[in-house]
């Protein structure tokens, strides 16, 4: 049976962890999130310290684009992966064990270019969660305990950091609706909708596959 994967990009404060930890649990998977830095640096030998040092940063080096098509999936010895920057490095590690546990099982991967690292993989459906501004606000200061205004900071830049990691490796643009299958606020919808949202799109997919498949055989 082919796998199902769910690929969450997200806004700081949008609750799309939470979203995607509740469609895991409705699906019966595993949803990804720091386990898979945990699984790079197995997989890879890294120091899982070093993942997360560098987890979601944006890079400012044109190497990894000179190195790419001379890197080999998983060849982590070879000439080109040891000559590249150790950002691209550990982003190169992520993006392997990303293909990795989509090959092998059904899951919710939340963050990391997840839906670039797939994008060649059938039946993955991305999906972009986010909310309004002042909403956001009000959860990362209960949160964390923060003023609205050090809530309001540092949603911000932890907002700029992902888009210029997102846009850097993937060459699209972090939170464009062009970029995902669905895109969802949950300053308009609960959590729990947001997941019957995600799952009725799902079973339209599916029967909209179905249908083409017997077109095709009239």
């Amino acid at each position: 049976m082919a796998t199902q994967v769910y690929t969450i990009g997200r806004e700081l404060g949008s609750l799309g962890l939470l979203v995607g930890q509740k469609l895991a649990e409705r699906l019966g998977v595993k949803c990804y999130d720091k386990e898979i830095l945990q699984q790079a640096a197995k997989e890879s030998g890294f120091c899982e310290e070093i993942f997360e040092n560098h987890d979601e940063k944006p890079s400012n080096s044109f190497l990894y684009s000179l190195v790419m098509d001379t890197y080999s999936a998983g060849n982590y010895a070879a000439t080109p992966f040891l000559d590249m920057p150790l950002n691209h490095k550990v982003f190169l590690a992520q993006f392997d064990t990303i293909k990795n546990i989509a090959a092998k099982e059904s899951c919710v991967i939340v963050g990391r270019c997840a839906d670039y690292a797939l994008a060649n993989q059938p039946d993955v459906i991305n999906v972009f969660i986010r909310a309004d501004l002042e909403d956001r606000i009000k959860i990362i200061s209960k949160r964390l305990d923060l003023t609205e205004n050090k809530a309001k900071d540092m949603i911000l830049k932890n907002d700029k950091q992902r888009a210029s990691y997102y846009n850097y490796y993937t060459s699209k643009k972090w939170g464009d609706t062009s970029s995902y299958d669905l895109t969802i606020n949950t300053s308009k919808i609960s959590v729990d909708n947001a997941v019957d949202l995600i799952l009725d799109f799902s079973k339209y997919m599916d029967a909209k596959k179905v249908s083409g498949i017997e077109m095709s055989d009239k």
